[in-house]
């Protein structure tokens, strides 16, 4: 790997910590990039997931406020979590890469569909903050959540988006306290994938990619919870999508 290659990958890593800690799909960005300097998308899935639980350690810190309170829900949320992430796993360690390799362009375009719905979603979200919290929406809420687990666990891009989806569409609670939340969900599913890809897939892992998005992910996580608040959400998005778009032609390429 040359030396902007390198540079290339700390900043996709960088951008992904800082967009994972805003919108939730900052995979889009490492993803393609490292997929786009030869990484197989496998040996890509697993090395960025490992590089990622820095900046999502980062971002949930920065968001520590906005979780006060919501432990009661969170109880039944990150066993969910935690349980989705290693099934999702377990699919993407024991189905055939051939079979990743078709599917993962399906997933991409979900999420570039997701990314640029993305407004609506939270519209959507900021219209129903006053409703009740009950068992049945405790229930539904917690299997959406182990859903999204499954789908983390298998592909991280997007997540974060199918979270705040299934939150929005149940939760009576702000965007910025559903997106707290967000951050520990996710972070959960990305340490439970790294584990077992790390303990089962070890020597699959391309180890300098992954250092090199850890490096970059820690930063932007703690920029994107500081400042990202202040950049336009249509920037990201575009961003998002020109990247997604670039890595899903590698892909089909």
């Amino acid at each position: 790997m040359t030396w902007w290659e390198s540079l290339v990958i700390v900043l996709a890593g960088l951008g992904a910590g800082a967009i994972n800690a805003l919108v939730g799909s900052g995979t889009l960005i490492t993803f393609p990039t490292l997929v786009a300097f030869g990484v197989p998308p496998v040996t890509a899935t697993m090395s960025n997931a490992v590089g990622l639980v820095t900046g999502g350690i980062s971002a949930t810190w920065g968001y520590r406020r906005e979780l006060a309170g919501q432990g009661s829900r969170l109880k039944w949320q990150i066993p969910a979590s935690l349980l989705g992430a290693l099934g999702g796993a377990w699919l993407l360690l024991h189905l055939p890469e051939t079979v990743f390799a078709r599917v993962v362009p399906a997933l991409l375009v979900v999420a570039l569909v997701l990314v640029v719905l993305q407004p609506r979603i939270q519209r959507w979200v900021g219209a129903r903050e006053d409703l009740p919290l009950s068992r049945t929406r405790l229930l539904l809420l917690t299997v959406g959540t182990f859903a999204v687990g499954v789908y983390g666990g298998y592909f991280t891009a997007a997540q974060g988006i199918l979270l705040m989806g299934v939150m929005g569409a149940i939760l009576p609670e702000s965007v910025q306290r559903m997106n707290a939340a967000k951050n520990l969900l996710a972070l959960v599913v990305n340490i439970v994938a790294a584990a077992a890809y790390i303990v089962v897939a070890g020597d699959r892992i391309n180890w300098q990619a992954a250092g090199l998005i850890a490096v970059g992910s820690v930063v932007g996580g703690v920029l994107g919870a500081r400042y990202g608040r202040r950049l336009s959400p249509a920037a990201l998005r575009a961003t998002i999508v020109v990247v997604g778009l670039v890595g899903l032609w590698r892909l089909l390429a």
